[in-house]
């Protein structure tokens, strides 16, 4: 039998853009990307802190160091720039690798750059 499990987390962003004239998806900064272990087209959650709203959608490489978090097409409606945000990926895991199992987790600041 397998799980699902949150495999990466991007705890506390800031929403930097939305843009609605986009075809759909979340712009995330590449260094975030890499340290959460997210890879483009990852269907990822964005749950936001300010209004409550649970989106999927897939992310999209961001400029290395921009301390981008662009919402995207339809899910530019769902947030507005400054509101926080976490951003979650899952993953299926066998039965034998859930004991001790931890997701990557990324703590970034207001200006989404890594704390830890």
């Amino acid at each position: 039998m397998y799980v699902t499990l949150v495999k990466s987390k991007v705890h506390g962003a800031t929403v930097t853009e939305a843009n609605p004239n986009y075809e759909g998806s979340l712009t995330l900064d590449k260094r975030i990307m890499e340290a959460a272990n997210l890879v483009p087209g990852e269907l990822v959650h964005v749950l936001n802190l300010n209004n409550g709203s649970r989106i999927e959608t897939y992310i999209i490489e961001g400029e290395k160091d921009s301390g981008t978090v662009c919402l995207n097409g339809p899910a530019a409606r769902m947030g507005l720039v400054g509101d926080k945000v976490h951003i979650l990926s899952y993953g299926m895991y066998a039965e034998h690798e859930v004991a001790g199992y931890r997701p990557k987790v990324v703590c970034v600041d207001s200006k989404n750059r890594i704390k830890s």
